[in-house]
């Protein structure tokens, strides 16, 4: 605590570097990073809920998520091919 106060009290922090923008808590990156993290504690939950809850064994719950990740993209590639074809006409 002592540190810190003496850190800012000093002013030491004029001698960082600040961090730059494409790292910064605001940036695309970082939001990108942040959304990966919620989905990843959205699976767990969701394993969570299928497992304790429905009575679903552990590999039936991996089995669902593989099966919605292969079904999503399908889904995407007949989506990004269809616009693929409009847009090249």
């Amino acid at each position: 605590k002592t540190d810190f106060i003496n850190f800012i009290s000093d002013q030491e922090w004029k001698s960082i570097e600040p961090v730059s923008s494409w790292f910064g808590p605001s940036s695309f990156l970082m939001s990108s990073m942040s959304a990966l993290f919620q989905l990843s504690m959205w699976i767990r939950h969701c394993h969570g809920y299928l497992t304790e809850n429905v009575g679903i064994p552990a590999w039936g719950s991996y089995a669902v998520f593989a099966l919605a990740t292969l079904f999503s993209g399908l889904i995407l590639g007949l989506v990004s091919e269809a616009l693929e074809t409009d847009w090249l006409g």
